[in-house]
């Protein structure tokens, strides 16, 4: 009789280590989580990119190449503590208003450091992502 009173205080105990345990890997991956929960999530990444990619990537008027020039703009001034969400922008070709054009990527933080677009010309734009990130980081309109 002694010994199945033995049996089952060391069975409870093993019991009750066990919960002890499973409790602490809980509370582990879930802080864990949280220190890793950083990163943005996919639907973050998508409104981000949705931002430049509305204004589409081959026969783009130049009204609509002015409006997403001012949304890198805006992007660029609001985001000026995380560089990791600024925006480049290469502009090259010759349907531009001045001849200063941007042929290494810079990010812009005024609407007079990049060349305005011609309202009569059309312009092809290509979108470059950071693979860590999954963010534009520089946009080129041709």
């Amino acid at each position: 009789m002694e010994n199945a009173s033995k049996a089952l205080i060391i069975a409870g105990a093993i019991l009750l280590a066990i919960l002890l345990i499973s409790l602490g890997i809980m509370i582990y991956t879930q802080a864990s989580g949280v220190v890793n929960n950083n990163a943005m999530s996919e639907v973050e990444i998508s409104s981000f990119n949705k931002k430049f990619t509305q204004y589409g990537s081959s026969n783009v008027r130049g009204s609509q190449v002015n409006a997403l020039i001012d949304a890198i703009v805006q992007n660029n001034l609001s985001n000026a503590q995380d560089t990791s969400r600024q925006v480049k922008l290469t502009q090259t070709g010759a349907n531009w208003s001045d001849t200063s054009n941007l042929a290494a990527a810079e990010v812009v933080k005024s609407v007079s450091d990049a060349s305005s677009a011609l309202s009569g010309q059309t312009y092809s734009i290509t979108y470059s992502t950071n693979s860590t990130t999954g963010l534009i980081e520089t946009i080129s309109i041709q």
